[in-house]
């Protein structure tokens, strides 16, 4: 059976760590670089980076922390946020992401997700998909950072992206984003059972019973944690600790 991967989440504006809730109201935390460089340390699996305001700033500023970060750490990165193309994907690559997550501009352009995987390959070619729920069992897609509809709906958009070449996809509820009371176990689990690609829950990890309950009734492969991280509420190792005593399959710590 895969490892349960644990991924710490960090969104990004300008050159600082921020965290929100919900996608909105957002505070500075402190420098990305210190906060992956620890993360690495205490044992994390991967780093995802989210650029939350990539139409309002310089692509070069996320690269130059992607370029830091890749210098300091030597577990997989994955960079999202505002990418629109095959040649800002192979920017970002270059400057050192092993993966590119692509929300906004493959809901207008289907045809980027299949151009990145056959440019880069699928395991390189990560759905970030953003969900409100809008009626029992029912989730929307929603684009720029939460803000804009679609129309879509999530659990068919999910089936559409792996069809097109995505390789993985990272979920995250609108709803439950910075709230602190678990994800969205309905939503994580209609989209794992939709599709065969890894599924990545993120949005709501407040407590460690959290985790077990999106692998366990959510059938997450891995989950993307932020606030509990960045505020130190949990560590990692407490994490993993408590998954591996928890049955979890995570990865033994050397």
């Amino acid at each position: 059976m895969p490892h349960l991967r644990l991924i710490a989440r960090l969104d990004i504006k300008g050159a600082n760590l921020i965290k929100g809730i919900q996608l909105e109201g957002v505070r500075k935390v402190g420098d990305p670089n210190t906060f992956a460089v620890q993360y690495y340390q205490e044992g994390v699996d991967e780093i995802v980076y989210m650029d939350a305001v990539a139409s309002l700033y310089d692509r070069q500023s996320m690269m130059e922390i992607v370029r830091r970060t890749a210098d300091s750490v030597f577990i997989p990165i994955t960079v999202g946020g505002g990418m629109r193309s095959v040649d800002e994907a192979r920017d970002m690559l270059r400057a050192g992401a092993d993966k590119i997550a692509v929300n906004s501009a493959a809901t207008l352009n289907p045809s980027l997700i299949s151009a990145i995987a056959e440019r880069f390959g699928s395991q390189c070619m990560v759905l970030q998909i953003d969900a409100k729920q809008r009626a029992a069992g029912r989730w929307e897609v929603y684009r720029d950072c939460g803000r804009e509809r679609t129309g879509i709906d999530a659990v068919e958009w999910a089936m559409r992206g792996q069809e097109l070449g995505a390789g993985e996809i990272l979920l995250t509820s609108v709803d439950k984003e910075g709230m602190r009371r678990g994800f969205d176990v309905a939503l994580v689990r209609a989209v794992s059972e939709a599709v065969s690609i890894p599924v990545i829950a993120s949005g709501g990890m407040g407590k460690l019973e959290h985790l077990g309950e999106v692998v366990e009734a959510g059938r997450a492969d891995a989950v993307a944690i932020a606030h509990v991280l960045h505020y130190g509420s949990l560590s990692l190792p407490q994490i993993r600790d408590w998954a591996g005593a928890a049955g979890l399959p995570v990865r033994a710590m050397a």
